[in-house]
Protein backbone atom coordinates (compact mmCIF):
# COMPACT_ATOMS: atom_id res chain seq x y z
CA UNK A 1 0.00 0.00 0.00
CA UNK A 2 1.25 3.55 -0.61
CA UNK A 3 -0.45 6.93 0.07
CA UNK A 4 1.28 9.01 -2.67
CA UNK A 5 -0.79 11.15 -4.56
CA UNK A 6 -2.46 9.81 -8.18
CA UNK A 7 -0.52 10.11 -11.57
CA UNK A 8 -2.50 12.97 -12.40
CA UNK A 9 -0.91 15.36 -9.45
CA UNK A 10 2.34 16.10 -9.07
CA UNK A 11 3.89 16.03 -5.80
CA UNK A 12 5.65 18.99 -4.50
CA UNK A 13 8.50 20.55 -2.16
CA UNK A 14 8.31 22.69 0.75
CA UNK A 15 6.74 24.35 1.59
CA UNK A 16 3.25 23.64 0.69
CA UNK A 17 1.20 26.12 -0.72
CA UNK A 18 -2.18 28.43 1.23
CA UNK A 19 -4.04 26.29 -0.96
CA UNK A 20 -3.16 23.17 0.45
CA UNK A 21 -3.85 23.65 3.78
CA UNK A 22 -7.62 23.84 4.50
CA UNK A 23 -7.06 20.62 7.06
CA UNK A 24 -4.06 21.60 8.70
CA UNK A 25 -5.67 23.81 11.45
CA UNK A 26 -7.63 20.84 12.03
CA UNK A 27 -4.75 18.49 12.33
CA UNK A 28 -3.06 20.78 13.93
CA UNK A 29 -5.31 21.29 16.82
CA UNK A 30 -5.94 17.60 16.87
CA UNK A 31 -2.22 17.01 17.63
CA UNK A 32 -2.33 19.60 20.53
CA UNK A 33 -5.05 18.43 22.40
CA UNK A 34 -4.85 14.85 21.88
CA UNK A 35 -0.95 15.64 24.02
CA UNK A 36 -2.53 18.44 26.55
CA UNK A 37 -4.91 15.40 27.37
CA UNK A 38 -2.70 12.88 27.67
CA UNK A 39 -1.11 15.14 30.62
CA UNK A 40 -4.15 15.82 32.34
CA UNK A 41 -4.95 12.26 32.18
CA UNK A 42 -0.95 10.63 33.74
CA UNK A 43 -2.29 11.12 36.94
CA UNK A 44 -3.73 8.18 37.34
CA UNK A 45 -2.46 4.38 36.73
CA UNK A 46 -4.24 1.11 35.60
CA UNK A 47 -3.65 -2.39 34.93
CA UNK A 48 -4.53 -4.11 31.41
CA UNK A 49 -3.40 -7.64 31.24
CA UNK A 50 -1.06 -7.47 34.12
CA UNK A 51 0.49 -4.44 32.67
CA UNK A 52 0.66 -1.23 35.02
CA UNK A 53 0.38 1.62 32.67
CA UNK A 54 -0.20 5.66 33.08
CA UNK A 55 -3.69 6.88 31.92
CA UNK A 56 -1.85 8.77 29.38
CA UNK A 57 -1.36 5.59 27.01
CA UNK A 58 -4.85 5.69 26.19
CA UNK A 59 -4.25 9.15 24.24
CA UNK A 60 -0.62 9.72 24.23
CA UNK A 61 0.50 7.42 21.23
CA UNK A 62 -2.63 9.57 19.18
CA UNK A 63 0.27 12.42 19.03
CA UNK A 64 2.67 10.43 17.17
CA UNK A 65 -0.10 9.17 14.71
CA UNK A 66 -1.11 12.59 14.56
CA UNK A 67 2.51 14.35 13.84
CA UNK A 68 3.01 11.52 11.25
CA UNK A 69 -0.37 12.26 9.25
CA UNK A 70 1.50 16.14 9.41
CA UNK A 71 4.99 15.40 8.96
CA UNK A 72 3.45 12.89 5.32
CA UNK A 73 1.06 15.58 4.03
CA UNK A 74 2.33 18.82 5.03
CA UNK A 75 6.34 18.58 5.66
CA UNK A 76 8.53 19.25 8.51
CA UNK A 77 8.53 22.85 8.18
CA UNK A 78 4.92 23.09 9.20
CA UNK A 79 4.66 20.25 11.63
CA UNK A 80 7.76 21.78 13.36
CA UNK A 81 5.71 24.41 13.95
CA UNK A 82 2.80 22.73 15.42
CA UNK A 83 5.47 20.71 17.76
CA UNK A 84 6.29 24.26 19.52
CA UNK A 85 2.77 24.79 19.96
CA UNK A 86 1.89 21.91 21.83
CA UNK A 87 5.30 22.65 24.13
CA UNK A 88 4.44 25.88 24.64
CA UNK A 89 0.88 25.11 25.39
CA UNK A 90 2.37 22.67 27.98
CA UNK A 91 4.19 24.87 29.55
CA UNK A 92 1.40 27.47 29.78
CA UNK A 93 -0.98 24.59 31.17
CA UNK A 94 1.68 23.20 33.90
CA UNK A 95 2.23 27.16 34.90
CA UNK A 96 -1.26 27.91 35.61
CA UNK A 97 -2.08 24.73 37.51
CA UNK A 98 0.83 25.25 39.84
CA UNK A 99 -0.55 28.37 39.88
CA UNK A 100 -4.10 27.49 40.65
CA UNK A 101 -2.76 24.77 43.19
CA UNK A 102 -0.57 27.21 45.11
CA UNK A 103 -3.90 29.82 45.04
CA UNK A 104 -4.73 29.03 49.06
CA UNK A 105 -8.06 27.39 49.31
CA UNK A 106 -11.57 28.83 49.98
CA UNK A 107 -12.58 28.36 53.51
CA UNK A 108 -15.96 26.37 52.11
CA UNK A 109 -13.71 24.05 49.56
CA UNK A 110 -12.55 20.92 51.13
CA UNK A 111 -10.91 19.68 47.74
CA UNK A 112 -7.34 21.13 47.69
CA UNK A 113 -5.29 17.63 48.52
CA UNK A 114 -7.58 16.02 45.79
CA UNK A 115 -6.60 18.82 43.27
CA UNK A 116 -3.46 18.12 44.55
CA UNK A 117 -3.83 14.36 43.77
CA UNK A 118 -4.60 14.63 40.25
CA UNK A 119 -3.98 18.11 38.71
CA UNK A 120 -0.94 19.44 41.14
CA UNK A 121 2.14 19.54 39.28
CA UNK A 122 5.09 18.02 40.41
CA UNK A 123 8.19 19.83 38.72
CA UNK A 124 10.23 16.55 37.98
CA UNK A 125 7.58 14.95 36.40
CA UNK A 126 6.41 17.81 34.11
CA UNK A 127 9.93 18.63 33.04
CA UNK A 128 10.33 15.00 32.17
CA UNK A 129 7.05 14.88 30.53
CA UNK A 130 7.73 18.06 28.31
CA UNK A 131 11.67 17.67 27.49
CA UNK A 132 10.31 13.98 26.33
CA UNK A 133 7.63 15.55 24.47
CA UNK A 134 9.59 17.51 22.71
CA UNK A 135 12.90 14.96 21.92
CA UNK A 136 10.45 12.68 20.90
CA UNK A 137 8.15 14.60 18.73
CA UNK A 138 11.40 15.84 16.51
CA UNK A 139 12.70 13.05 16.26
CA UNK A 140 9.41 11.51 14.60
CA UNK A 141 9.42 14.03 12.12
CA UNK A 142 12.44 14.08 11.34
CA UNK A 143 12.67 10.64 10.76
CA UNK A 144 9.52 10.25 9.13
CA UNK A 145 11.01 13.20 6.65
CA UNK A 146 13.93 12.14 5.74
CA UNK A 147 12.46 8.36 5.20
CA UNK A 148 9.92 9.93 2.95
CA UNK A 149 12.75 11.11 0.96
CA UNK A 150 14.58 8.09 0.59
CA UNK A 151 11.60 5.62 -0.23
CA UNK A 152 10.52 8.22 -2.69
CA UNK A 153 7.34 8.54 -1.02
CA UNK A 154 6.71 4.78 -1.07
CA UNK A 155 5.46 2.36 1.32
CA UNK A 156 4.53 4.38 3.75
CA UNK A 157 4.07 2.18 6.93
CA UNK A 158 7.96 2.17 6.79
CA UNK A 159 7.81 5.59 7.37
CA UNK A 160 4.97 5.76 10.06
CA UNK A 161 6.28 2.40 12.15
CA UNK A 162 9.69 3.34 11.92
CA UNK A 163 9.84 6.60 13.00
CA UNK A 164 7.42 5.58 15.98
CA UNK A 165 10.22 3.33 17.04
CA UNK A 166 12.65 5.73 17.14
CA UNK A 167 10.68 8.46 18.54
CA UNK A 168 9.01 6.48 21.01
CA UNK A 169 12.31 5.12 22.27
CA UNK A 170 13.73 8.73 22.62
CA UNK A 171 10.36 10.27 24.49
CA UNK A 172 10.16 6.89 26.82
CA UNK A 173 13.83 7.39 27.96
CA UNK A 174 13.97 11.02 28.62
CA UNK A 175 11.18 10.87 30.51
CA UNK A 176 11.80 7.90 32.36
CA UNK A 177 15.48 9.51 33.48
CA UNK A 178 14.17 12.76 34.51
CA UNK A 179 10.81 11.78 36.23
CA UNK A 180 12.09 8.65 37.88
CA UNK A 181 15.87 8.23 37.66
CA UNK A 182 17.61 7.76 41.25
CA UNK A 183 13.88 7.30 42.64
CA UNK A 184 13.56 3.44 41.35
CA UNK A 185 15.98 0.88 40.56
CA UNK A 186 17.27 0.78 37.26
CA UNK A 187 15.35 -2.89 36.79
CA UNK A 188 12.12 -1.04 37.55
CA UNK A 189 12.99 1.95 35.27
CA UNK A 190 13.73 -0.65 32.31
CA UNK A 191 10.80 -2.58 32.93
CA UNK A 192 8.73 0.93 33.28
CA UNK A 193 10.08 2.35 30.02
CA UNK A 194 10.29 -1.30 28.29
CA UNK A 195 6.64 -1.18 29.03
CA UNK A 196 5.67 2.06 27.76
CA UNK A 197 7.50 1.55 24.84
CA UNK A 198 6.43 -1.60 23.29
CA UNK A 199 2.66 -0.60 23.93
CA UNK A 200 3.36 2.68 22.13
CA UNK A 201 4.98 1.23 19.33
CA UNK A 202 1.99 -1.81 19.30
CA UNK A 203 -0.80 1.51 19.37
CA UNK A 204 0.87 2.87 16.27
CA UNK A 205 1.06 -0.62 14.25
CA UNK A 206 -2.22 -1.58 14.81
CA UNK A 207 -3.52 2.05 13.98
CA UNK A 208 -1.38 1.86 10.23
CA UNK A 209 -4.09 1.74 8.36
CA UNK A 210 -6.13 4.64 10.09
CA UNK A 211 -3.35 6.14 8.92
CA UNK A 212 -3.12 5.19 5.62
CA UNK A 213 -7.01 6.04 5.38
CA UNK A 214 -6.49 9.28 7.14
CA UNK A 215 -3.43 10.41 4.72
CA UNK A 216 -4.79 9.37 1.55
CA UNK A 217 -7.65 11.25 2.49
CA UNK A 218 -5.78 14.61 3.16
CA UNK A 219 -3.85 13.96 -0.03
CA UNK A 220 -6.38 14.17 -2.05
CA UNK A 221 -8.89 16.90 -0.60
CA UNK A 222 -5.86 19.10 -0.30
CA UNK A 223 -3.85 18.33 -3.40
CA UNK A 224 -0.47 18.32 -1.97
CA UNK A 225 2.72 15.87 -0.63
CA UNK A 226 5.25 17.31 0.59
CA UNK A 227 9.05 16.30 0.25
CA UNK A 228 11.04 18.37 2.52
CA UNK A 229 14.33 18.06 -0.02
CA UNK A 230 15.22 21.92 0.75
CA UNK A 231 13.77 21.69 4.43
CA UNK A 232 16.26 22.76 7.26
CA UNK A 233 15.73 20.30 9.63
CA UNK A 234 16.93 22.26 13.27
CA UNK A 235 14.01 22.09 15.33
CA UNK A 236 15.32 25.60 16.45
CA UNK A 237 13.31 27.58 14.06
CA UNK A 238 9.33 28.52 13.54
Amino acid sequence: MDATLPATQSAIDCPAPASGTRYFDVASMAFVAVYLISQVSSSKLFVIGGLQLPGAAVVFPLSYIFGDILTEVYGYARTRRVIWMGFASAVVMALVLWIVQALPPAPDWPNQAAYEAILGVVPRMVLGSIAAYWAGEFTNSYIMAKMKLLTNGRHLWTRTVGSTVIGQAVDSTVFILIAFAGRLSWASLFQIAATLYLFKVAYEIAATPLTYAIVRWLKRVEGVDVYDRETDFTPFRL
